[in-house]
């Protein structure tokens, strides 16, 4: 079964491919139902001003509306200057960013604070989904966590 969304934002922007089925049901379950909304910085902004009373656009906004339900809003547009100012995203690609934030908006939903409980549930999501080497080994506990470069030539 594949769970990548092909997603366009506002603008008609292809946005990267993440496994949203996949963490959604790791981090919440099979049966929560949740939306997930790309906004542009204005509607961030006033949806942030209102519900947060703070008059800035933000990367993502997590709204729960019972236990089974909830929804996030995003903003590429400031998750893309974040990966390019390099502030927040802690050198992360636009992808791992995405990614990363989509898990700290569930784990909110979960009913996590920030907190670092809160670190520690993101680092292994994080690790989970978007840290694997290329070969597709990642944490691979039959290989020792190591990965094999092959023979060497003589």
């Amino acid at each position: 079964m594949r769970d990548n969304f092909s997603i366009v934002n506002e603008s008609g922007e292809l946005l990267p491919r993440l496994p949203l089925a996949r963490i959604k049901n790791d981090i919440l379950g099979k049966k929560y139902c949740l939306s997930l909304a790309f906004v542009d910085k204005k509607k961030s902004r006033e949806i942030n001003k209102r519900y947060r009373k703070k008059d800035k656009p933000t990367n993502i906004l997590s709204f729960s509306f019972s236990k089974t339900e909830g929804e996030i809003l995003m903003c590429p547009n400031i998750v893309r200057q974040e990966v390019k100012n390099k502030a927040e995203s802690s050198n992360r690609t636009f992808r791992g960013y995405m990614g990363f934030l989509v898990i700290h908006g569930m784990l909110h939903l979960e009913g996590m604070k920030h907190s670092s409980k809160m670190d520690r549930a993101e680092e292994k999501y994080d690790k989970k989904y978007f840290y694997r080497n290329r070969r597709g080994v990642g944490n691979n506990p039959s290989r020792g966590g190591r990965v094999f470069k092959g023979r060497k030539k003589s």
